[in-house]
């Protein structure tokens, strides 16, 4: 065992004898990449066409219908004034019915997309509202059908905000994953409360901190570079 090594277990003997194993740094790690990737697909998924949906049934939107919009702005609004830490224990029912069980990372998805895709939604809303009028009123001037201005005029124009908003709810997903640990989600938020929290061992508490805060970082470094390319 080199100096270094020496050293690490000296200052933090419990991150070394929790580094591998089922609920370990390098599994639980895992768990969080695994809950942040599949919720930030399936809900960009959702709250994109939820955020478009928004944008053209709104006062002066292409399909522009009061009614409908008026459902789908306050089913948005309910799931995000709702706590996240209510929400899981709310839909607990729905999860054991969906992967059969309450507990664990594949389990937390139901929650994580519940709570995240209204969120996105409302983002994506804000981000295609930014774009320019005339643009807008130029393509529908050209006759494009609407799912064409979808595409072309809405999607492609803000694409850079899209990306921008798209960075911040990922990171807000990673944020939820943590706090899924409450309820044993796994991922590093379920080691810092199970083992470094609820065993009084700080030095676990800081280093999932810490690696979740390096995860943030990779994202919005890798998000602002796309987002500053696809600006124009």
């Amino acid at each position: 065992m080199t100096g270094l090594e020496n050293w690490i277990e000296k200052i933090m003997p419990n991150v070394v004898e929790n580094w591998s194993g089922d609920t370990g740094f390098i599994q639980s790690t895992k768990d969080t990449i695994y809950m942040t990737f599949w919720t930030s697909v399936i809900a960009g998924v959702i709250g994109l066409a939820l955020g478009v949906l928004l944008v053209l049934t709104d006062d002066h939107g292409l399909w522009e219908s009061r009614p409908a919009y008026f459902i789908l702005d306050k089913l948005v609004n309910i799931f995000r004034a709702i706590p996240f830490i209510i929400l899981l224990a709310v839909l607990d029912p729905v999860t054991r019915a969906l992967v059969g069980i309450g507990i664990g990372p594949t389990a937390a998805l139901v929650p994580l997309v519940a709570g995240t895709a209204p969120f996105f939604a409302r983002q994506v809303q804000n981000a295609l509202l930014t774009i320019d009028p005339g643009v807008v009123e130029a393509a529908e001037a050209m006759g494009l059908s609407p799912l064409a201005m979808v595409w072309r005029v809405y999607l492609r124009e803000g694409l850079s905000e899209l990306v921008r908003v798209g960075v911040l709810t990922i990171i807000s997903v990673i944020g939820l994953t943590a706090m899924a640990g409450a309820i044993g989600s796994g991922g590093l938020g379920n080691l810092a409360i199970q083992i470094g929290y609820n065993g009084f061992k700080n030095d676990v508490i800081w280093v999932a901190t810490i690696l979740i805060l390096i995860m943030v970082f990779i994202v919005q470094f890798v998000g602002d570079i796309i987002a500053k390319k696809l600006h124009h």
